[in-house]
């Protein structure tokens, strides 16, 4: 699929997660269809990815195409993560700074796990490379956290993860989340237990948002199934 993705059971990964915010800083992605087409595209930058310390399947899509090639790839969405994070008592003692979300959100958040320490940190509108990007980064990268949650839509939390890097961030944890917090505190809906069983979540979402859905599930989503049968069929030809 492109990445190395990772194995194990989700206790397993969270497991990593944790011991990744008390060591060396480093950074967590949980792709999706979308953005490993986006990376065979060009239009992320694949050293983002690999510079990633953990690499975490978010699509059943995905995991359903693997298992055609004989691999077991465990799924574990970065909602999922967000919310077992939060909840684990192995998490208390760590500062989990929350960046994207707005104040009132993140209070919302901060009422729900009374036994977490968070914080919140400003997320201006962001635009990768421009003054106030750098601010941001320059910001984030020597604030107090053992955890940060980067929610503010891919690419730009990859982009933004892999940058602290840059700026000199040295111990600590990044997780690219997306809308995790937004599902947690009652923002945005997530697709009903009968759709995640189906591996339908893409269609609830396209259903909930189809403005803003329509392109990447029904214009670029499908290009994983060509993609697929292409490299299928030169595997099978050598």
């Amino acid at each position: 699929m492109t990445l190395d993705f990772a194995g194990g059971d989700r206790s397993a990964m969270l497991d990593r997660v944790l011991g990744m915010a008390r060591d060396a800083y480093g950074y967590v992605v949980t792709p999706n269809v979308d953005h490993v087409i986006k990376l065979m595209d060009g239009r992320v930058p694949r050293d983002v990815y690999e510079g990633a310390g953990l690499k975490v399947c978010d699509s059943r899509i995905l995991a359903h195409l693997a298992r055609l090639r004989g691999v077991r790839l465990p799924v574990y969405p970065g909602s999922d993560l967000t919310a077992d994070l939060l909840a684990s008592p192995a998490a208390e003692g760590l500062t989990i700074a929350v960046f994207g979300p707005d104040r009132a959100a993140f209070d919302d958040l901060a009422a729900r796990y009374p036994r977490q320490t968070l914080k919140f940190l400003e997320a201006p509108m962001l635009v990768p490379g421009t003054l106030g990007w750098r601010a941001a980064v320059g910001h984030a990268a020597h604030a107090e956290w053992d955890v940060l949650l980067a929610c503010v839509s891919f690419p730009k939390q990859e982009l933004f993860a892999h940058a602290l890097r840059a700026a000199g961030r040295r111990t600590g944890v990044t997780l690219c989340v997306g809308a995790s917090v937004d599902f947690l505190t009652g923002r945005q809906q997530r697709a009903p237990r009968i759709f995640q069983r189906l591996s339908l979540e893409w269609l609830h979402r396209l259903l909930s948002q189809p403005r803003r859905m329509f392109r990447r599930y029904v214009i670029e989503g499908p290009a994983i199934f060509g993609w697929f049968v292409r490299t299928e069929l030169l595997g099978s030809s050598r």
